[in-house]
């Protein structure tokens, strides 16, 4: 899951991208609308966080341009606008969640989480094939009744390839779902993220396995 976090203020905003990336969330950050502009160009978002009173604007400026282009990407508003009317104009205007600074970090995770649960959206609540089952609300995983220790970025890695499951995920893909613009990646970074993932699935066992389709990408199917 990719994340997008508008927030002006830089120690909050570094505080918000490490707890997500701690819940396993890839989460880029920037700090206006212009930058957000040019990152929604780039990349597909599963969510974004929005702060409303930016250095270069207003958030319901970024809010209704994304809602006037059709775009239903989830929106939470982050701000320390409390007032109820603000509340109101922000959920009329688009967002489908609006929370308050200060705020309790576990909370907004779980508002996120809830936002990916919905009906179409990105975050289903369980995923399974064979005998492999990943809870994606509690991020455990395991085969049969046998919990499955997985690392954050392993959960992350796995929930992705189950979703496509079947299907051969590009690198590309892998990586952007996976890693924020601001991750340094080793040349080898994710072939060893695999390579763990695999190791952990087979030693479980499991009657499922990730193949490597050099210069495609990478297949998650039940052992033959």
């Amino acid at each position: 899951m990719r994340l997008l976090a508008v927030e002006d203020q830089p120690d909050l905003g570094t505080l918000l991208r490490d707890a997500l990336s701690r819940a396993g969330f890839a989460t880029d950050l920037v700090a206006g609308i212009a930058d957000a502009e040019d990152h929604l160009a780039l990349v597909v978002y599963d969510a974004m966080i929005l702060d409303l009173s930016l250095a270069d604007g207003d958030g319901m400026t970024l809010l209704a341009a994304l809602r006037r282009r059709g775009s239903t990407l989830p929106v939470l508003i982050l701000t320390a606008r409390d007032a109820p009317e603000d509340r109101v104009a922000g959920l009329d205007g688009g967002a489908d969640d609006y929370l308050i600074k200060p705020f309790h970090m576990p909370e907004l995770i779980s508002r996120i989480r809830a936002l990916l649960r919905r009906p179409n959206a990105a975050l289903g609540v369980v995923l399974e094939l064979g005998d492999l089952v990943l809870d994606t609300a509690s991020r455990r995983a395991r085969v049969g009744n046998t919990p499955l220790a997985l690392s954050v970025r392993e959960t992350a890695l796995l929930e992705l390839l189950l979703r496509r499951q079947g299907s051969v995920v590009t690198r590309e893909a892998i990586e952007q779902g996976l890693y924020g613009f601001d991750t340094a990646l080793g040349s080898n970074a994710l072939e060893v993220l695999v390579h763990r993932l695999r190791r952990k699935l087979a030693e479980a066992p499991a009657r499922v396995t990730v193949h490597t389709l050099r210069g495609v990408g990478y297949l998650l199917d039940e052992s033959a």
